[in-house]
C-alpha cells in the first residue's frame, strides 16, 4: 500500500497506489484456520489516499487444520485515468494457539504478491504478522471477529531501496451454517511521505470441508 514512483513522463503522474497485499485488497486472515478447501470472492474500495477506485479479487485456500495455505489474484482499478493494477500472490498462516476446543486463536502470517501494471514500475510486496480471533459461541452460524498486525514491505523495480511500513487490519468471517459465508475487513497502512491508506472489504466464500487435518 505505498506509492509506486513513476517517471515524471508517464501520462498517469508522479505516483501512484499500490496494495497491502494484493492489488487495492486488505490483509485477509483467519486465525481461527480450519481443514477443507475454502473459495473466496472478494470487492474493496480503498480511500482517497490510495486513490480510491474498485477492486475485485478470487483466492482459494487450503486448510490443514494448523496451518492455511492461499493463492490468490486481484484487479484494481483507481479513480480517473490511469492503469490497472493486477496482482498474483498467496500467504501461509500458521496456528499456535487455538483451536475446536478453545475460543481464542492466535496465528502468524506471511506472504507476497507482485503487482503489474501498464506504463508504470512493478511492485513485490511482502508481509510478515500475527493475528488474533475469538471464536464466538452463536447458534446456527459461526463467527470470528479478528485483528491482524503485519509489518509490509514494498520494492518497486528499478528504484532503490524498500519501503517498509506497519499495518493493521480488524475484520470478520462468518459461516451461515453450511459451506456458504461472508467475510469484511477494515486494512490501514500508513504511507510513505505521508497519508494514511485505508481499504473496506467485503466478501463471501465456500467451504468443502475436505478432510485434509494434519
Amino acid at each position: 500500500m505505498k506509492r509506486l514512483l513513476v517517471v515524471g513522463t508517464l501520462a498517469f503522474g508522479a505516483a501512484a497506489p499500490a496494495a497491502a497485499q494484493w492489488a487495492g485488497m486488505p490483509v485477509w486472515n483467519s486465525p481461527k484456520g480450519g481443514t477443507g478447501i475454502t473459495i473466496s470472492g472478494d470487492y474493496a474500495r480503498p480511500n482517497s489516499d490510495l486513490g480510491k477506485g474498485n477492486a475485485f479479487g478470487v483466492r482459494g485456500s487450503v486448510g490443514l487444520g494448523a496451518l492455511n495455505v492461499t493463492a490468490g489474484y486481484a484487479s484494481w482499478n483507481p479513480s480517473g485515468a490511469g492503469p490497472n493494477f493486477k496482482s498474483i500472490g498467496g500467504d501461509a498462516a500458521f496456528r499456535v494457539i487455538g483451536g475446536a476446543l478453545i475460543p481464542v486463536n492466535v496465528n502468524l502470517i506471511a506472504g507476497g504478491a507482485h503487482t503489474t501494471a501498464d506504463s508504470v514500475p512493478n511492485t513485490s510486496t511482502f508481509i510478515a504478522g500475527a493475528g488474533v480471533s475469538v471464536t464466538l459461541p452463536t447458534p446456527g452460524v459461526s463467527i470470528e471477529p479478528y485483528l491482524s498486525l503485519a509489518n509490509r514491505w514494498h520494492k518497486v523495480s528499478g528504484v532503490s531501496g524498500t519501503s517498509s511500513n506497519f499495518g493493521w487490519t480488524i475484520g470478520a468471517n462468518l459461516g451461515l451454517g453450511g459451506p456458504l459465508g461472508v467475510h469484511i475487513a477494515y486494512d490501514s497502512e500508513s504511507l510513505d511521505g505521508g497519508g494514511t491508506g485505508g481499504i473496506i472489504g467485503v466478501g463471501a466464500h465456500l467451504s468443502l470441508k475436505v478432510p485434509l487435518g494434519m
